[in-house]
């Protein structure tokens, strides 16, 4: 992929993160706290979507973007430990919102989730705009 196409796909993934973002917290305050928690993980995963684009690499699977960012970002300091975790907890989080059948979310663990997928969203405009 080209550097300008790789500029175009890592501002699409992070506007579809903003967006996803503001998405569960308007289905936070409407009390799905489900689908706000599977929201605030993808605002997550389209930021680490977007970080690992801007390094030149590309992963067609969650396990994968999420593997690869604590390789190559958590584990070499270029993000903190903490936010490695809410992106696991995140993705697990998102496993119960989903397929949860008569397991739900929280209220609280939704709000915690669009926190979480927040701090993530900035760490990774932070290091992108560097």
């Amino acid at each position: 992929m080209s550097k300008e196409k790789h500029a175009v796909e890592i501002e699409a993934n992070m506007e579809r993160a903003e967006q996803s973002i503001a998405a569960a917290r308007k289905l936070a305050l409407e009390g799905y706290f489900d689908f706000a928690a599977s929201r605030a993980y993808y605002g997550a995963f389209y930021a680490a979507t977007a970080l690992l684009l801007n390094d030149g690499l590309e992963f067609g699977k969650h396990s994968g973007v999420i593997a690869s960012i604590h390789q190559l970002f958590v584990r070499t300091g270029r993000l903190e430990k903490n936010l490695g975790k809410d992106l696991n907890w995140l993705f697990e989080l998102r496993g119960v919102g989903d397929y949860g059948v008569s397991i739900h979310v929280p209220q609280t663990d939704a709000e915690k989730a669009i926190a979480a997928a927040d701090r993530f969203l900035n760490a990774a405009r932070a290091l992108i705009t560097d």
